[in-house]
């Protein structure tokens, strides 16, 4: 018999998100910023998928695009099988309380002149989920469920600390039941004791309510200690996905194993070698032809510079991998 196939939840097809840079007197369009340049992913339910890379490579860009919340220049969003891409707004405003997101600053993604009880319950109002006579009971669950008192719910976000605060936003962001969670460097602003709090209130949240997540983060242990799968990004691209363990036991492109060698191990009895590579990050307003890591890649070859690497597949359905590289074609 035939095991049933299951589908992604959330399924990305050649995304890219390029802003215009406007110059001289009229503001014309004279180049693009191509800060997400031709992705894409599969996310399953009730998985996590890292998104890493360095800083400016287009990660929080592609999971707001994902949302919606800036419009994609090109490319299609499934979700549950429907092109998110393509509603208007009436429909995409049903879709949004099946897809939520969870920003990196806890200060700043607080309105600071509404209570919490008003910040958790906006979007109970906004989508008539509950009925007035049950929305304060609603979100004394909430806050409860996150780890924090239902008596907070009259105070304001000013009162608390950082890793409150996001819990706070985490009580919002399950506030609607959703199936699909953005969390934007949810843990990267607060103190390494408090991340693993959050972390492990997310890992519970997503068994308990079978929640995917589309984890972006460019601290590589948190995202081994919590994705399923992990994709590289580099200026724009993607250039590896695997599962967790097989990219940090073995990484292919040589971006990866970079970054990887790069990690911080908490333990001085332990040494290893770290690839430095040189050169600084082209610009995405000009990025290099052919593979756009070439110009710091300790193995380019000629090829490298003038034709764009296809994904290719490595090893088994379970221990897949896809990697854009000319060196194992």
């Amino acid at each position: 018999m035939n095991t049933p196939q299951i589908l992604p939840l959330l399924s990305v097809k050649h995304l890219k998100m390029h802003f215009p840079v406007r110059s001289g007197f009229l503001s014309r369009i004279s180049a693009w910023v191509k800060a997400v340049d031709d992705i894409s992913f599969d996310i399953y339910p009730g998985e996590t998928l890292g998104l890493v890379g360095e800083s400016g490579c287009g990660k929080t860009t592609a999971g707001r695009a994902l949302l919606r919340l800036i419009e994609p220049t090109a490319g299609n969003i499934f979700f549950e099988g429907n092109d998110i891409l393509k509603m208007g707004a009436t429909e995409l405003r049903s879709m949004r309380r099946w897809m939520q997101i969870i920003f990196q600053d806890p200060y700043s993604s607080l309105n600071p002149r509404m209570t919490v009880g008003n910040i958790v319950g906006e979007a109970l109002k906004v989508h008539g989920i509950v009925t007035a006579e049950h929305l304060d009971s609603r979100i004394k669950e909430l806050l409860d469920r996150v780890g924090l008192s239902p008596s907070y719910r009259t105070r304001y976000p000013h009162e608390f600390s950082g890793g409150q605060r996001q819990r706070i936003g985490i009580a919002r962001a399950l506030a609607l039941n959703p199936s699909f969670i953005v969390c934007d460097e949810a843990v990267s602003a607060l103190d390494v004791s408090i991340q693993a709090q959050i972390i492990n209130l997310l890992r519970d949240l997503q068994s308990e309510y079978h929640l995917a997540y589309l984890f972006i983060s460019h601290d590589l242990n948190v995202v081994q200690h919590i994705a399923n799968r992990v994709a590289v990004m580099y200026l724009g691209r993607i250039v590896e996905i695997a599962p967790a363990k097989k990219l940090f036991e073995s990484p292919k492109h040589p971006y990866t194993q970079a970054l990887i060698s790069a990690n911080p191990i908490p333990d001085p009895d332990i040494t290893h070698n770290v690839t430095i590579l040189e050169g600084d990050v082209p610009s995405p307003l000009n990025p290099p032809t052919g593979c756009h890591f070439h110009t710091r890649c300790p193995d380019v070859m000629e090829k490298c510079k003038v034709m764009e690497p296809t994904p290719l597949e490595i090893g088994t359905d379970q221990e897949k991998q896809l990697v854009w590289c000319h060196l194992h074609t």
